[in-house]
């Protein structure tokens, strides 16, 4: 859910749009059918659907102009256009291969690496950073003749603009205007100067995005539509006004004027369905058409993707008598509903979104996979469907979460799912009047993932007949003891609590003890210590500092282990050699850090907090000098002589 920002003193006040960001959306045009036709180019011209079940999932532009839609029977649209080329889309590898493709094209362009994806077809991008730095550069005696630098680091890699003309569309609250009429918007006149800056921040963001959707179309053969704005929740929806192939910014004034002029979020925002708001979902929307409405709205009968019929509007929500955070608490609230519901969709209703672009992850933070179903009411069924599920969940998990180091050629886990869910959505039986009520409500429930599921030793469909019989079975029972008559509309599997592994380049969170191992000789070689005769006086006295040896980062580690380690776990075996030297005083005066403690700090494996410098301190028994860290197991060592 997105963050917000904190109401006003005056609770029914409009939250205050921030304007220091920058935010493209990008959404790629009819994906599914994309990615088909980029396997066979000859369907670019054909009216081309995708098909899941017996429903359209997405169609071409070719097919739209035939009267196809999304969500459509295959059997209307075969009627509608009996030339329509069908292609089953039930298996989403391919799908979900060119979004990550596409994904990692994008993030590429990004300094910050904030880029969120949504779906197989949406990402968000935060270029805040990008546009700063390349306004600042702008030549304000000359801005038309402008560069927009790619690389802060060379200077040559980048482009040449106009820093006086948008890119693209813009949204216009009276009338649409033509992309090649658009104004100077930098020399338009403002008694606002704070609008100047934002205007030529977002016709430099307009640039950029331009930049990026024709690389896209050109390196990669798919085209975007792209939303240009201050944040998450109006760039995905400003994007929507012109489709496909193309761009739309939203300009100043954000906010009403004091001459007069509304604000722009709050006019474009207003015209929309309170259901196409992102944020409010179909069961908020509901309970805000009944408030408004004053009844039970009109609801379309239809069985597995019927939506209301009624339309109202996010102005009607908004100027609805006595209408603020505190009346739609007490609208959206109750068991069950997020604290301070009624605060976040009022920040909604106005356009506040400071929700952050998450950065980019390799990672998935869950896998996710379920069916949807006519009817599912057997147990044989049942046990066939968790079987498919497994499968596929199985397939995914190795896609995802899995990689072949370079060194060995051998694949290895990148992440390890900790937990395994099950969720059902039972249909309610059929009413008095005869008509079954309408629920979108899951029941789920959780356990560990069982660890045969990290084996590479077993193929693929032994492992998912494992997890479907020895898992997800007693789940279901569970869920369902009783051994018939459920009607299940819906069945999901997930892999959640994701815990990373180790990466070499440092950019995950976890440990590759495995990779710790193997490379221990490697590591520790340089301060290896051997246990050689060596002549007295044939060693020049040296002053050791402790940090330089283990480095900042590993004497956490180090102190830790120490800390936690029982007494005679610190000693270990080296209690003889102590003994036998115990009047020696210099670098071997420290206990030396074992593989399990030793730390590369360059290896990414740092401890998560800094250490300040450590102090050498002097035994007052033996004069060894040794890290203050070290000292009081080494004052207890003399204690354990005397006893």
């Amino acid at each position: 859910m997105p963050e917000f920002a904190k109401p006003t003193s005056n609770g029914n006040a409009p939250p205050r749009v921030r304007d220091d960001r920058l935010i493209l959306h990008f959404d790629y045009d009819c994906f599914y059918a994309s990615v088909v036709e980029a396997e066979n180019p000859a369907l670019k011209d054909l009216p081309l659907a995708i098909q899941q079940k017996q429903i359209i999932v997405t169609c071409n532009y070719e097919a739209r102009k035939r009267g196809l839609f999304k969500l459509q029977l295959i059997s209307e649209a075969r009627r509608m256009c009996p030339e329509v080329v069908v292609v089953l889309g039930e298996d989403l590898t391919r799908f979900r291969a060119a979004s990550k493709e596409l994904y990692s094209f994008l993030t590429g362009h990004v300094w910050s690496k904030r880029s969120e994806r949504l779906g197989f077809d949406e990402v968000w991008l935060d270029v805040t950073d990008m546009i700063d730095y390349n306004v600042d550069l702008v030549n304000q005696h000359d801005p038309s003749n402008s560069y927009f630098h790619l690389d802060k680091k060379d200077p040559t890699v980048g482009f040449a603009y106009d820093a006086t003309a948008l890119r693209g569309y813009q949204y216009q609250p009276s009338e649409e205007q033509d992309k090649s009429t658009a104004p100077n918007l930098v020399g338009a006149d403002t008694s606002d100067s704070s609008d100047a800056e934002l205007r030529a921040r977002l016709i430099a963001g307009s640039h950029l995005a331009q930049y990026l959707r024709l690389r896209l179309e050109e390196e990669k053969g798919y085209s975007a539509t792209v939303g240009i704005a201050v944040n998450k929740l109006i760039s995905k929806l400003v994007g929507n006004c012109h489709k496909p192939r193309a761009q739309t910014t939203l300009l100043p004034p954000l906010k009403a004027t004091t001459t007069g002029v509304e604000g722009k979020v709050t006019t474009f925002l207003d015209g929309h369905d309170i259901g196409k708001v992102p944020g409010i979902g179909f069961k908020l929307s509901q309970k805000l058409r009944e408030h408004v409405l004053g009844r039970q709205p009109a609801f379309s009968e239809d069985l597995v993707y019927g939506g209301t019929k009624e339309h109202v509007s996010v102005r009607d929500v908004r100027l609805f008598p006595s209408m603020g955070p505190t009346l739609l608490e007490e609208i959206l609230g109750g068991p069950g509903a997020q604290k301070g519901i009624g605060t976040k969709v009022w920040c909604l209703l106005h356009g506040v979104d400071d929700s952050d672009v998450a950065k980019a992850r390799s990672i998935p933070t869950q896998i996710s996979l379920e069916d949807s179903y006519i009817r599912l009411d057997t147990i044989e069924e049942v046990q066939r469907e968790l079987h498919s599920l497994s499968l596929n969940l199985v397939k995914r998990m190795h896609l995802d979460l899995t990689d072949t180091a370079a060194d060995t050629n051998e694949r290895h886990w990148l992440a390890i799912p900790h937990t395994l869910r099950l969720s059902t959505r039972p249909r309610p039986p059929v009413g008095p009047d005869g008509k079954r009520p309408r629920t979108f409500n899951r029941i789920s429930r959780s356990g560990p993932m069982p660890t045969f599921i990290l084996s590479r030793s077993d193929d693929e469909n032994t492992t998912a007949a494992r997890l479907a019989s020895e898992a997800l079975m007693p789940m279901f029972r569970k869920l369902h003891p009783e051994k018939s008559g459920w009607n299940l509309s819906l069945i999901n599997v997930a892999a959640t609590n994701m815990q990373e592994t180790a990466s070499r380049d440092g950019g995950s969170t976890g440990r590759d003890i495995g990779d710790m191992f193997k490379r221990q000789e490697e590591v520790l070689r340089e301060w290896r210590v051997e246990d050689k005769d060596v002549p007295p006086g044939s060693v020049p006295s040296e002053e050791v500092n402790i940090t330089e040896v283990l480095g900042e980062a590993s004497l956490g580690s180090y102190r830790e282990s120490l800390e936690h380690k029982p007494r005679e776990s610190v000693l270990g075996s080296a209690d003889a050699s102590y003994s036998e030297a115990g009047t020696h005083v210099g670098s071997e005066d420290f206990l030396i850090p074992t593989q399990s403690t030793f730390v590369d700090p360059d290896d990414g494996w740092q401890s998560d907090g800094s250490q300040g410098p450590v102090y050498g301190e002097s035994c007052p028994f033996c004069s060894a000098v040794m890290p203050a860290f070290a000292y009081e197991a080494h004052l207890r060592y003399h204690e354990m002589e005397t006893d």
